[in-house]
C-alpha cells in the first residue's frame, strides 16, 4: 500500500522558491587558528560582567562575520570551561545574527564564574550593549 500524495510532492512538484530558514545577513563562521584570536586581542575590548568581548575589523573582501570562544583554566574544570563556551555559542547564535557588522572578528571570553552562574537574560542584554559600545563612532 502507498500513501496518498500531498500537494507539492510527486513528479510534477515545483522546487521552492527559497527555504524559510535563509538568513539575509552575512555568513558566520568560527575562528579556528591562533593568530585570528591574538589579532582580535590587540584590537577593540568592552568588558561586561559576564564576559569580555573583543572585536576587530578585519579590513578584507569577506563578508563573513568571524567569531571565536575562550575559556581558560581560570574559569575552572573541564566541565565549567565547557558549559561556559556552549554558554556563550547559544548567546551569540541568538544576538549576532541582528547586531554583528560584515567583515568584522568577534572573541568572547569567559570570566571565572559569572559566565557560568549569570542568568542567560543578564548575558544577552550585555552582549547587545558590548556590540552597542563596540561599534559606536569612536
Amino acid at each position: 500500500m502507498t500513501p496518498p500524495e500531498t500537494p507539492g510532492q510527486g513528479q510534477a512538484a515545483e522546487a521552492p522558491v527559497a527555504s524559510p530558514a535563509v538568513s539575509l545577513c552575512a555568513p558566520i563562521e568560527t575562528l579556528k587558528n591562533r593568530p585570528d584570536f591574538l589579532r582580535a586581542a590587540q584590537a577593540r575590548r568592552q568588558g561586561t560582567a559576564g564576559f569580555l568581548l573583543q572585536a576587530r575589523q578585519r579590513r578584507d573582501d569577506s563578508p563573513a562575520i568571524r567569531i571565536g570562544f575562550t575559556a581558560s583554566k581560570k574559569v575552572g574544570n573541564a566541565v565549567f570551561r565547557n558549559r561556559a563556551k556552549r554558554r556563550l555559542r547559544a548567546l551569540a547564535q541568538q544576538v549576532l545574527p541582528g547586531r554583528a557588522q560584515a567583515g568584522w572578528d568577534y572573541v568572547l571570553v569567559a570570566r571565572p564564574g559569572a559566565t557560568v552562574d549569570r542568568a542567560f537574560a543578564d548575558l544577552l542584554a550585555d552582549l547587545t550593549q558590548a556590540l552597542r559600545q563596540i561599534h559606536r563612532d569612536r
